[in-house]
């Protein structure tokens, strides 16, 4: 009997982890037809291509340094004793890393107890953390749209979705990351750990790719440049909410005995192996959610774009205790979420003159910092992870931990590596090509073919 239950809860959280990644596809397609409804006409297919193309390249590079990332740094840098974590399952050449049945190791340094633990789910796990990468690098996607170079983009979107923030969760997204140990650092759904991180890297682009050619008069009042397609803004947001669904499952281990000796009690647990519920996470997912859209109609008097992109943000602010949170305490966090963004927003677009078009910095940066910030009040005492002897949950560790993510992790990097290519004078595309548009001249042959078929169609009537 005790074989047949261990069978069925291998299969269950194999079977629950691969749904939860397919769920979570929808958040990339959310983003395509949300960047792409954002961006105008003569920019579509080249905001399309390079955001479907980070799909691959944060593939492979995540298959061959980011999963063992996450295992080997937990220990962070010189913070506990140990260095890199040994994690023989993690690297590529693991046979671990392709398909397996369990049974007796072939590589030396596996056990095994290595192969039974993870050869039904090394595959699903990767997957369920690749799909993250995927939308840290879609969050800078946004916010540069319409005049950064593609190469430029793949090599940032690469850094932050296969290095930043799987280094991020490492520290701190890990039961034995150093962050939750020594800062009791708590973030069940990743407001920092994804989100906090992404917003200030794109911050970081930003700050040296500049504002779009007439986004700003010359007293630098900031000029509207609205989406092109509402609708494909709309329903992209709809399909990352959807994706959303799956990226809290996922975020979660779904069949834990955390019970005492004895006296078993299997549960879904949270990241940190802390129990939690899919009941208490569905009230805590809607409540933050319509917190972010009321507040979202009312600030933006009933902005559309706003709205919904406010709805997001309500979710984020409350991701980092939606594990633990009552759903009142949800919605109200979400409604702040949705204060801090909106505002956020306004002010450093004017203060720094930063043209971040789709508002990805304060929906994802932002809102997800506050959300850090504010669990260390509301769960103030609370168990940080299933260790007694490590830190528990505080304001000030809260704080800190959301400084790493945003400014360490996020910001920084950001504004280095784009610096760098900048310097080399491949971050932004020439003036010329962004006014007469990326898709004219990075698809010239197609325009050259259009042009053709018109004057052939022409004369054929005459």
């Amino acid at each position: 009997m005790e074989d047949q239950l261990i069978a069925l809860t291998v299969i269950f959280t194999e079977v629950y982890y691969w749904i939860t990644v397919v769920l979570m596809f929808l958040i990339h397609v959310g983003f395509c037809m949300y960047e792409v409804g954002a961006s105008r006409r003569k920019h579509m297919l080249h905001t399309l291509m390079k955001n479907t193309m980070l799909i691959p390249l944060i593939t492979v590079t995540f298959y061959y340094f980011g999963w063992w990332v996450y295992w080997a740094f937990q220990n962070g840098p010189g913070i506990i004793p140990g260095g890199l974590k040994d994690a023989p399952w993690a690297t590529p050449w693991s046979e671990l890393m392709a398909p397996h049945k369990g049974g007796t190791p072939v590589q030396g340094n596996l056990t095994s107890f290595d192969t039974a633990s993870w050869a039904n789910i090394n595959g699903v796990f990767w997957a369920a953390f690749l799909l993250f990468s995927w939308t840290a690098g879609s969050i800078v996607s946004g916010a540069v749209i319409e005049r950064i170079r593609s190469s430029a983009f793949w090599f940032l979107a690469i850094l932050v979705g296969s290095f930043c923030w799987i280094l991020a969760a490492a520290w701190g997204w890990s039961e034995n990351g150093w962050m939750v140990q020594k800062l009791g650092y708590h973030d069940a759904y990743a407001s920092g750990v994804i989100h906090a991180i992404a917003g200030g890297f794109a911050l970081g682009v930003l700050f040296q790719l500049g504002a779009r050619i007439g986004k700003f008069a010359p007293d630098g009042t900031p000029r509207s440049i609205r989406p092109h397609n509402p609708w494909l803004v709309t329903v992209g947001l709809f399909l990352i909410y959807t994706g959303f669904w799956g990226f809290y499952a996922a975020c979660n281990i779904p069949l834990v005995n955390v019970g005492e000796a004895g006296q078993p009690l299997f549960s879904t647990t949270t990241i940190y192996v802390t129990p939690t519920s899919t009941s208490a996470i569905t009230f805590n997912f809607l409540m933050s959610l319509s917190g972010g859209l009321m507040v979202g109609y009312l600030l933006s008097k009933g902005d559309p774009f706003w709205t919904y992109s406010l709805g997001l943000a309500g979710v984020i602010g409350a991701s980092a205790g939606n594990d633990l949170y009552h759903p009142i305490q949800s919605m109200l966090i979400g409604g702040g979420a949705a204060v801090v963004a909106y505002k956020m927003h306004h002010w450093v677009e004017r203060r720094f003159l930063i043209d971040d078009a789709v508002g990805a910095v304060a929906i994802h940066g932002y809102a997800g910092f506050y959300g850090v910030v504010v669990a260390g009040f509301v769960l103030w005492g609370y168990p940080s992870s299933m260790h007694a002897d490590y830190a528990t949950i505080t304001p000030w560790g809260q704080f800190l931990g959301a400084l790493i993510m945003f400014m360490i992790l996020g910001f920084a990097p950001g504004y280095v590596a784009a610096g760098a290519l900048r310097h080399m004078g491949r971050l932004r595309v020439p003036d010329e090509v962004e006014l007469a548009g990326l898709d004219i001249v990075e698809n010239n042959k197609v325009a050259q073919d259009n042009a053709a078929v018109a004057t052939a169609e022409r004369e054929a009537v005459k």
